[in-house]
């Protein structure tokens, strides 16, 4: 029995030399032994996705572009300007996150990011393109007369203020174009109001409104009408009845009449007028092939 006792101290002795060299021959190596012995283990955690370069990911978001994709190509955009801030592709990315954002319906965002673009590269030849659009964002929020008119006018701002930087840019002409547009769409939205007003009884509404329209658009179309309808109010001979010949034809018909004769306007001229996608300077579409 004696000898079975010392023959299992002495095992029991071995095991613990062993252990403690191991832990010595770790001290010495450092940190590094844990860091090899757990490298293959994840513990659950997944690895991230390994990051597309810049050359590829402008190439897909101007496909999904090309295709009405917008939301895929704005994805593609984000992911640029968000890792790769100050690759070639970033100015591009920057560009068409607006141009996406705006063919996407999403005016306000495309706005941020055309102003935003205006901001931080203010002597680019895309510049005249990118104030008109600033100003197309506010344009394309002015789809009903009766609704909040601020879009055409803050509209007008912009082209103005394009006009005013760029007289001989192309997208001058297109400005002033609009402009004009706008400045109707303010002078029904004005005469509007005044016959509503009218309508309800409030006369000296009516009178400020249609005082304002003539005093504003005194060429407008509707200025002799608005005319008309304020000598009657000033004279205390308010219409009591019959509204709707004061308006003018297109205002009284229904918004479903509206569209259908506006369609129907486009195809007898034919094939129905898209916007499309304006060019981008070379300077900076150059940097959709850049390898």
């Amino acid at each position: 029995m004696p000898t079975v006792s010392i023959v299992r101290t002495f095992r029991a002795d071995k095991r613990l030399l062993l252990v403690l060299w191991l832990l010595a021959a770790m001290t010495l190596s450092g940190c590094s032994t844990f860091d090899g012995m757990f490298s293959a283990f994840s513990f659950g955690e997944e690895e991230e996705p390994e990051s597309l370069p810049p050359e590829t990911l402008i190439v897909q978001g101007m496909d999904a572009y090309n295709v009405g994709d917008y939301g895929e190509a704005i994805k593609n955009f984000k992911i640029i300007l968000d890792e790769h801030p100050f690759s070639a592709q970033a100015m591009l990315a920057e560009l068409k996150a607006a141009d996406a954002n705006y063919y996407n319906k999403q005016y306000a965002e495309a706005k941020t990011l055309y102003k935003s673009f205006e901001e931080r590269h203010p002597t680019n030849e895309a510049i005249p393109y990118v104030m008109f659009q600033v100003g197309m964002c506010d344009y394309r929020r002015s789809d009903r007369i009766d609704r909040d008119a601020s879009g055409p006018q803050e509209a007008i701002k912009s082209f103005t203020r394009l006009i005013n930087a760029y007289p001989q840019s192309p997208y001058a002409k297109e400005a002033k174009a609009k402009i004009i547009e706008c400045k109707e769409f303010l002078v029904n939205h004005e005469y509007m109001v005044a016959v509503f007003y009218v309508r309800t009884d409030r006369q000296e509404e009516a009178k400020h409104r249609l005082k304002y329209l003539l005093a504003m658009y005194p060429d407008s179309n509707l200025a002799p009408q608005a005319k008309a309808l304020l000598d009657r109010l000033e004279a205390g001979n308010a219409p009591a009845w019959g509204m709707n010949r004061w308006l003018p034809e297109f205002m009284t018909k229904a918004p479903a009449d509206r569209k259908e004769e506006a369609t129907a306007g486009e195809q007898a001229e034919g094939t129905p007028k898209t916007e499309e996608h304006r060019a981008v300077p070379e300077s900076i579409r150059d940097a959709e092939s850049t390898e």
